[in-house]
């Protein structure tokens, strides 16, 4: 759900990011610390490795970085590609695989926005509405005006509205041991709006960028409260049915994942993170509902990716205002649900990142959605951003940025 965002190319942050530490442990049970180390399989490809080698290396460096398994996809006018390295249960060295299901975290942003750009485009509401009409007296009081902020503000993060998962109350509950406490709780989505309200906004709307998954909860509600569905069934009808996402679902608040799936490996982003790693694969998406709540694979999104800059989601007003960008206090540019990436070889390429207990996953398709890539890690505590930028560099680039 948080974004993986960075200071700059070479460092993820997602709160309190935990450190790469090397683990020995031997059980795999949901709740108790998974004990392995660090693995070595070989790498696997659906092509020869002179395809994509510098793709293959990539991932490599990734799983050298101390990941268990990390698994990419790609999709060009020439086909397919499917490259991993290390595995998708270190236990039983089962290896990862394109069919793989995964949490796919904050790149359900971006099915969210299509969906409230399509009612735009059918003229049921304007992302210039104010939150206020759609959702009277959700955002009042404590220094917040609903009648201030836009739907346009909530979706490209300059609304001003805190983060939910930046609050004391979020990490007591989901953070570290709190996780395995209250992973399997419900909370509706006024709830968790109201955690991040209850903090004052972080700026004036409008004036600022700051990452806020408090928006995009917002956003959920408004999309039912505009089509009288929630947004999961709005984002199947719209948007999985017709591109035929056939493996891409909207759980609510099932805790599993369909099989296969690969183990979510996670230190539970703990303050202060010891040498133990959890099995954080199942917990009730309800946590991360319109900001984080998507299954997918990586075949799926890089076909709605690709289907999205192709302009096949969305009508051309439309699409202009989801390439609309502001800059950001980070290494990209964010549009409506999008980021948009430059790259060291000065390309750009258009998708999200996503990140969930035991789960970061990355998509990115160029400006015309014919060269598309995800990739997935199934471990969550990369601390250095740099090999996982550097997947994106070898793949757009042919080679990984040297920049330090």
């Amino acid at each position: 759900m948080p974004i993986l965002a960075a200071r700059h190319r070479g460092r993820l942050v997602r709160g309190a990011t935990a450190a790469v530490s090397t683990v020995v442990a031997l059980t795999c049970t949901a709740g108790a610390a998974v004990a392995a180390a660090p693995p070595s399989a070989k790498p696997a490809a659906t092509a020869p490795a002179a395809d994509h080698s510098a793709t293959q290396e990539a991932l490599n460096a990734v799983q050298r970085a101390g990941m268990y398994g990390v698994a990419a996809e790609t999709q060009t006018p020439d086909g397919r590609w499917f490259g991993s390295a290390g595995y998708a249960d270190v236990a039983t060295q089962r290896k990862r695989t394109a069919e793989d299901h995964i949490r796919a975290g904050s790149i359900t942003k971006s099915f969210v926005t299509v969906v409230l750009l399509q009612l735009e485009g059918e003229g049921k509401l304007s992302l210039d509405d104010s939150v206020e009409r759609w959702l009277p007296g959700v955002v009042q009081g404590n220094g917040y005006d609903g009648n201030k902020i836009t739907v346009r503000q909530l979706l490209n993060h300059t609304s001003g509205i805190h983060d939910m998962v930046e609050t004391p109350e979020w990490r007591a509950y989901m953070n570290g041991p709190g996780f395995l406490a209250h992973r399997f709780e419900t909370r509706t989505p006024r709830q968790i709006v109201d955690m991040g309200l209850k903090y004052a906004p972080d700026f004036e709307p409008g004036s600022k960028w700051h990452y806020s998954n408090t928006n995009f909860v917002l956003a959920g509600m408004i999309i039912e409260k505009v089509s009288g569905n929630p947004y999961g069934q709005e984002a199947t009808q719209r948007i999985i049915k017709p591109l035929g996402l056939r493996q891409t679902a909207f759980p609510g608040t099932d805790p599993k994942l369909p099989a296969p799936y690969a183990i979510g490996y996670s230190k539970l982003y703990a303050e202060k993170p010891g040498p133990e790693v959890y099995d954080a694969t199942e917990y009730n998406p309800a946590w991360s509902g319109a900001t984080g709540e998507v299954i997918t694979t990586t075949g799926d999104l890089n076909r709605f990716y690709g289907s999205l800059m192709q302009g096949k989601l969305l009508k051309p007003a439309q699409q202009k205002e989801l390439l609309t960008t502001v800059k950001t206090d980070t290494f990209f540019d964010y549009g409506l649900g999008l980021i948009v990436r430059t790259l060291s070889c000065g390309k750009k390429v258009y998708g999200h990142d996503g990140i969930v207990w035991g789960s970061l996953t990355s998509s990115a398709t160029t400006a015309n959605g014919k060269h598309s890539l995800t990739f997935h890690l199934n471990s969550d505590w990369l601390e250095d951003g740099k090999p996982y930028a550097d997947v994106f560099e070898a793949e757009f680039c042919g080679t990984p940025d040297k920049a330090k």
